[in-house]
């Protein structure tokens, strides 16, 4: 019998915090996850908060069917602000939700999972400080929280382990800690 391979779709739009992206990337590839990065705009070269560009595997708009992915990422940054204001964003978070699919999100992320109605502001889940006037029942004293199929994260200092949060659950604990190990991570 073949062996299903996960897939993962990691979406980035101006103004997304670098290492937010990067580190669930890395660690998903290395897990083995087919993992594709879509730029939210007409342009598959997208500027990080750092002024850091990179270049997306494809341009959303190009994607035929988002629930073919496994995994829906969402990075945090000043680019969810800009998200949080367009409806097909919303949208595609809340069909993947409903199909019953994994979504990470991290630092201010989860507030469009607020905005596409699968989180409550009250909803057990953590994320940047700065959410808490929406997000007002954040757990701030965990790096990564899951609620049911909804993987949060704190930010760019949990990234690390976000991502490995993130191969657990689309693959196991024991491929968790083999990337874990393979990269030193003492988590």
């Amino acid at each position: 019998m073949p062996v299903m391979e996960h897939s993962v779709l990691v979406l980035l739009a101006n103004g997304f915090e670098e290492v937010e992206a990067t580190v669930p990337i890395d660690l998903l590839r290395r897990a083995g996850a087919k993992v594709t990065v879509a730029s939210c705009s007409e342009n598959l070269l997208v500027e990080g908060r750092s002024k850091i560009i990179f270049q997306a595997d494809c341009l959303l708009s190009k994607i035929d069917d988002y629930l073919e992915f496994d995994l829906l990422i969402l990075p945090g940054g000043p680019a969810v602000f800009n998200l949080r204001k367009r409806p097909e964003i919303i949208n595609l978070i809340k069909s993947h939700a409903f199909s019953g699919k994994l979504i990470g999100a991290i630092c201010a992320a989860p507030l469009l999972l607020l905005d596409a109605e699968i989180l409550e502001s009250d909803s057990d889940c953590t994320a940047h400080e700065s959410t808490f006037k929406e997000l007002t029942n954040l757990i701030t004293d965990q790096a990564v929280v899951q609620n049911g199929k909804i993987i949060t994260s704190r930010g760019a200092g949990t990234a690390l382990e976000f991502a490995l949060s993130l191969v657990e659950n689309l693959f196991s604990y024991k491929k968790r800690s083999e990337i874990a190990e393979s990269i030193h991570a003492n988590i």
